[in-house]
């Protein structure tokens, strides 16, 4: 928005009173409208059960405050020319949103046969919550919309996302007083501790008290105002009050406070941006607490209950419609009660006078293209890999940090963005402990916060953002993605957790935009999870759990991608796959402690587009042979382990025909037609064969590899090993020996299940258990791994 303070305001006339009135009623016809009506959208007849629909969804209680709020918004982008983006919060007042977008036209654009006349009107009622039509919570059907309102909590992370290197674009945030009780609403209000005013837009939180939830008083409604104030005032705020039933003097007080609001956000940017808040401190940006009824303006009393104003209204307040003629005649009066005849001509069109305060064109907010990021989209600079990729003469013989080598490539992205801004890494506290503090030389650690001699990487003006809250981390990225701009965010891989559900809201939100020829596909959300669970051995139980691919891996076939790259050249062109993306989220399960480089850049170029291959040089089966088995890997400790196994069979048992499997992108595992990356049945017999043992050395929990390629036809002779929830504090390769995922343990397994090796090699078989006792003992007399498992690397 424009960083030049504003003009005094001057209070509302008259005749922008009724304006602004004639719009909210229009708008509150409308929803309502969409919650009941089947046909007879302006009441051109008496209303009749068969006007009615047959199943009655939908949320009618937050729906006039957030009418209420899309009216006043439009005044004030059509007053003041400002690029204006909402996140509505309370989601499941879709029938708002959908009238708000339908009377600016929006929707009409990209539902043409929703026209702004009679028979569009009939189609927009029709289709709510209507099978083949839109869902009831604001979702990706709805123009102008980044939020989906069904889980609450996210909003105002979602619009800081929105707002930090938007520089002229305001986030108006509207906060449901039930989703002001939640964990992460409650601590998004430190977000604006990390907004720069000088290259970020601003944020407007509008507190929408109207007193209940579901079926229970809100918290925060039932506040005494002063405390409530200083609560607001302790996050760092600056309220504006308003409140009221009456709609004259809260349509009065509301403009006020927007106009108030709105030139403070400038006057502080502008401050910023000239240079004049040298020593000034954090700006306290401003937020207004608008208190109404719940169900305002709906029915006040329903068979002797009180409705408006209560609980009763949040869904359907006259639920009985059809059946109950005395609730039938009270819902006409309701809708009458809008005066639709001086709100629509003839035609159904919507009167000048209601839309006297809509802006136009891209200004409306259900055209704003920062809803619809695609849009604004540019390509990322990704550098060339070589740059950055690590020399590999032969296999195994050298080590790295992988995430220390991506945090040189993610430096120079940072780098190159550094004019345009539009990329950025979160992360809770983890950017340093997770190998990536090469981005600091690029930018530092977003803080508007006062400083200490001791801090380190500071930076009012960074885009590496930490807080030690994966609630925001996720809704800060979801937020920036949604409007265009890309991002990374890394985390330990047991506390990604934290955010399943808001990942599971994201990935719904991809797969229906993905059907939406209207919305253009967005950047992709991408996970870095590192200090991962073969690697927490110093920290423990609590530290250890790999499910978050499982829980991914459930979701739309079309959206979600897993990777598990072995090393650091695989785990550079992984990267470079996923920042390139677009309309995907993105796993990538990468460690950060050293380990060994196992294929050159052009090999591990080859091997990411594959996804999976055999690693040729590391088995022993002959040309046009069949395999005697086939060890599987996928994850860098297992692969090492896999490795490690191998080489011991090659000594042990070198008549043994060994084939080595490496998988990098696991939707490789899943039959083609489940998955765009699967594998057709010939090609994965090719790899796994059909009738040998395969024993497959996995990350994560084991049931998941079988899950994925039960369908296969040589599933039956698959055997996996994996993290089986066996962790404690201990040594490295401790871990992987309690989860039965050791080297040692893969040779056993081969033994046991090639045909004719149980006798043959019964004496191997014991060699090697016998390791894994003298293992035990050692831990706990030395505290560390055995000599040839901490000095092993690998030799043909």
């Amino acid at each position: 928005m424009s960083s030049a303070p504003g003009p005094h305001r001057t209070p509302l006339t008259d005749e922008e009173v009724r304006a602004l009135d004639a719009h909210w009623r229009a708008a509150n016809y409308l929803a309502a409208g969409q919650i009941y009506l089947l046909d007879n959208p302006l009441l051109r007849e008496p209303l009749t059960p068969d006007h009615i629909k047959p199943r009655l969804l939908g949320h009618w209680g937050t729906s006039p405050g957030l009418n209420l709020v899309y009216t006043h918004l439009n005044r004030i982008i059509r007053r003041n020319g400002t690029d204006t983006l909402c996140v509505w919060g309370p989601g499941h007042g879709g029938p708002a949103v959908l009238a708000g977008s339908w009377l600016d036209g929006s929707y009409s654009e990209i539902a043409p046969d929703v026209g702004r006349d009679e028979e569009g009107m009939r189609r927009l009622f029709r289709q709510f919550s209507f099978p083949g039509g839109v869902p009831s919570h604001v979702a990706p059907e709805v123009p102008g919309s980044i939020h989906e309102g069904g889980e609450l909590g996210y909003s105002l992370a979602h619009a800081y996302g929105a707002a930090f290197d938007n520089p002229d674009l305001l986030v108006a945030c509207v906060i449901g007083d039930g989703e002001a009780e939640t964990g992460p609403l409650a601590a998004s209000w430190h977000s604006h501790r990390f907004l720069d005013p000088r290259h970020d837009g601003a944020v407007l939180p509008i507190l929408h008290l109207n007193g209940y939830k579901i079926a229970n008083p809100a918290l925060l409604a039932r506040l005494p105002e002063d405390e409530l104030d200083t609560l607001l005032r302790g996050y760092g705020h600056e309220p504006l009050h308003v409140a009221g039933d009456d709609p004259e003097h809260v349509h009065r007080a509301l403009a006020a406070a927007l106009d108030t609001a709105v030139d403070r956000v400038r006057e502080l940017q502008h401050t910023a941006r000239t240079g004049g808040d040298k020593g000034g401190g954090r700006p306290r940006w401003p937020v207004i607490v608008l208190r109404t009824p719940k169900g305002w303006t709906g029915p006040g009393e329903v068979d002797g209950l009180p409705v408006e104003g209560t609980w009763r209204s949040h869904q359907v307040p006259l639920p009985g419609v059809r059946d109950n003629p005395a609730h039938l005649a009270q819902l006409e009066r309701w809708l009458r009660s809008y005066r639709p005849d001086d709100l629509f001509d003839a035609d159904g069109r919507p009167r000048p006078e209601v839309l006297a305060c809509v802006p136009e064109g891209a200004r409306r907010l259900g055209a704003t293209p920062h809803a619809n990021g695609g849009l604004l989209v540019r390509g990322l600079p990704l550098p060339p890999l070589e740059e950055f990729s690590v020399p590999v003469d032969a296999p195994g013989r050298t080590t790295h940090e992988p995430t220390a080598v991506l945090g040189e490539l993610l430096a120079r992205v940072m780098a190159d963005t550094a004019k345009r801004r539009d990329f950025r890494l979160v992360g809770p506290d983890e950017t340093a402990s997770n190998r990536l503090t090469a981005v600091y030389g690029a930018s530092g650690k977003a803080w508007q916060e006062h400083t200490l001699p001791t801090d380190e990487d500071l930076d009012p003006h960074g885009r590496v953002m930490e807080v030690l809250s994966e609630h925001l981390c996720q809704g800060w990225l979801e937020g920036y993605v949604l409007t265009g701009r890309h991002g990374l965010f890394s985390c330990y891989e047991a506390f990604v957790h934290i955010v399943d559900s808001m990942v599971n809201q994201h990935i719904k939100w991809l797969t229906t935009s993905r059907r939406l020829s209207w919305r253009a596909p967005l950047p992709s959300l991408n996970y870095l999870l590192t200090s991962h669970v073969w690697r927490q051995d110093h920290n423990g139980f609590s530290h250890q759990d790999p499910g978050f691919v499982d829980h991914v891996l459930n979701k739309s076939p079309e959206v979600v991608r897993v990777y598990l790259p072995p090393d650091a050249n695989t785990l550079l062109c992984t990267a470079e796959r996923v920042l390139a993306s677009r309309d995907r989220v993105n796993v990538v399960v990468a460690g950060k402690q050293p380990g060994f480089d196992w294929l050159t850049l052009d090999q591990a170029r080859a091997h990411c587009a594959r996804g999976a291959g055999i690693w040729e040089w590391a088995g022993t089966e002959d040309p046009g042979r069949e395999p005697d088995v086939v060890l599987a890997c996928a994850g860098d400790v297992p692969t090492q382990e896999t490795l490690a196994a191998a080489q011991l069979l090659r000594e042990h048992l070198p008549d043994v025909a060994v084939r080595v499997v490496n998988v990098v992108d696991m939707t490789r595992l899943m039959p083609a037609g489940e998955h765009p990356h699967g594998m057709t049945p010939a090609e994965y017999d090719a790899l796994f064969t059909t009738d040998r043992p395969v024993i497959f050395a996995y990350h994560g929990y084991p049931w998941l590899i079988h899950r994925l390629a039960y369908r296969h036809a040589g599933h039956a002779h698959l055997h996996v090993r994996g993290y089986k929830e066996s962790g404690t504090t201990t040594t490295p390769f401790d871990m992987v020996v309690r989860n039965d995922l050791d080297r040692y343990r893969l040779v056993m397994d081969v033994v046991d299940r090639v045909p004719g090796l149980a006798v043959r090699a019964a004496g191997v078989r014991q060699a090697m258990a016998d390791v894994r006792t003298r293992h035990h003992a050692w831990i706990r007399e030395h505290g560390t791994d055995l000599p040839e498992v901490a000095d092993w690397s690998w030799r043909t």
